[in-house]
C-alpha cells in the first residue's frame, strides 16, 4: 500500500491533479450547486460541463504545444493559426456574397480540408524554418504569431464575419450523447496523437530530439523530419480549435480570436509536467492544465474580480502551481521525509 502511494505521488500528474482537486473544491464551497449537473431537453447542463466545454480550445492547443515542447521549442502562433482558421473557415463558406445566407458557398467537407490544410502547411512552414533554417522555435513561430493574425484580417477584411450555415454550428454548438460536440472532438484529437506517439516509435523519436538532437542525429533518427511533423501537427491542432472557437459564436474575428490562447497552452503543457527543456511529455497532463486553467478561471470570475485583475491572481496560483512542481521543492521534500525517517529509525527510502 506504501509503495503505491509513493508511485502516486511521485508522479508528473499529481501535483496537476491535486491543483485540479484544490481549486475544484474550492468551487464547491464557493457554490454549492457547483457539482450539480441538470438534464434539459436530453443535454447535460452543469458548470462541470461548462468548464470542461469552454477548455476544449486550449485542450487541443496544448496537445499539439506538447508535442512541440518535448522537442524543446515552443509554438507563438497556434493562437493566430486559431483565428486563421475561423477566418477562412467562414470565408470559405460565405463565398462572395456579402450577406449573410444558410447555406455554403463549396461543400462543406471542403471548407474542412482547406482549413486544415491551410494551418497544417503554416504549422510546416514553422517546422522548416526550426528543422532546415536552424532559426530559433521562439523567433520562428513569431513570425506567423504577427503575419498570422494579419492574414485573418486581410481574409475578413477587417470586419467580423458571420454565418447562419447551421452544419457549421454542429462543430462548436452541437451535442452528442447529452454532451457538447466539442468535448468528443477533443478526445478524439487526444486519442489520434496519444496512439501515434504511444503505440508508434514516433513518441520515442519526438523525446530523443528533445532530450540531445544531436545524438538522435547519430543515432539514425531524422530530426529535422520529426520536428517539421511536429510542427505540422501544432498547426492542425490550432485549425481544429479555430473551427469549434469560431463555430461556437458563428463568427470569424481574427482581432480577438485566439489571443493569448498560445500562452495558455504552454501554460496547460508546463503545469501537465512537461518540462521546457524537452524531452519526456504527458498528453494527459496538458488536457489536466487546460481545465486547471478554466476551473480557475471561473473561480476568478466566481469572485467577481475586475479583468484587469483577474490575470494577476491567476498568475500567482499558476507560480504557487509551477514551485510545487519544480525540482527544488521536490528535492526539499524528499529531504524532509529522509530527516523524519532517520529519526523516527525507519528505513530511508
Amino acid at each position: 500500500m506504501n509503495g503505491l502511494i509513493r508511485k502516486l505521488t511521485s508522479s508528473k500528474l499529481f501535483s496537476a491533479l491535486m491543483a485540479l482537486l484544490v481549486i475544484l473544491i474550492f468551487n464547491v464551497f464557493l457554490n454549492r450547486g457547483f457539482l450539480s449537473i441538470t438534464v434539459v431537453d436530453g443535454h447535460l447542463f452543469g458548470q462541470l460541463i461548462d468548464i470542461l466545454n469552454r477548455s476544449v480550445p486550449v485542450m487541443i492547443l496544448a496537445t499539439g504545444m506538447t508535442l512541440v515542447i518535448a522537442t524543446g521549442g515552443t509554438d507563438l502562433s497556434c493562437g493566430a493559426l486559431l483565428a486563421l482558421a475561423g477566418a477562412l473557415s467562414i470565408s470559405l463558406i460565405r463565398g462572395s456574397s456579402t450577406i449573410v445566407n444558410e447555406y455554403s458557398a463549396i461543400p462543406f467537407p471542403l471548407v474542412i480540408t482547406i482549413t486544415l490544410a491551410v494551418t497544417t502547411l503554416c504549422g510546416l512552414w514553422n517546422g522548416f524554418l526550426v528543422a532546415r533554417l536552424g532559426i530559433q522555435p521562439i523567433v520562428a513561430t513569431l513570425i506567423f504569431m504577427t503575419a498570422g493574425r494579419g492574414i485573418a484580417q486581410l481574409i475578413t477584411g477587417a470586419r467580423n464575419l458571420t454565418t447562419n450555415y447551421a452544419p457549421y454550428s454542429v462543430i462548436g454548438q452541437g451535442w452528442l450523447m447529452m454532451l457538447p460536440v466539442p468535448i468528443f472532438i477533443a478526445a478524439a484529437v487526444l486519442l489520434v496523437v496519444w496512439y501515434f506517439t504511444r503505440r508508434t516509435a514516433f513518441g520515442l523519436f519526438v523525446e530523443a530530439v528533445g532530450v540531445n538532437a544531436s545524438a538522435a542525429r547519430y543515432s539514425g533518427i531524422n530530426s529535422s523530419m520529426i520536428l517539421m511533423i511536429v510542427y505540422s501537427i501544432s498547426g492542425l491542432c490550432a485549425g481544429v480549435a479555430g473551427l469549434i472557437y469560431a463555430s461556437g459564436i458563428m463568427c470569424a474575428d481574427a482581432n480577438n480570436a485566439g489571443l493569448n490562447y498560445e500562452l495558455d497552452a504552454i501554460l496547460a503543457t508546463v503545469l501537465g509536467g512537461t518540462s521546457m527543456m524537452g524531452g519526456r511529455f504527458y498528453l494527459g497532463g496538458s488536457v489536466i492544465g487546460a481545465l486547471i486553467i478554466m476551473a480557475l478561471t471561473k473561480s476568478i470570475y466566481a469572485f467577481d474580480v475586475a479583468p484587469e485583475s483577474a490575470l494577476v491572481v491567476k498568475a500567482f496560483v499558476v507560480v504557487v502551481v509551477v514551485l510545487i512542481q519544480s525540482p527544488f521543492f521536490k528535492n526539499w521534500r524528499d529531504t524532509v521525509k529522509n530527516r523524519r525517517a532517520a529519526v523516527g529509525g525507519g528505513e530511508v527510502r
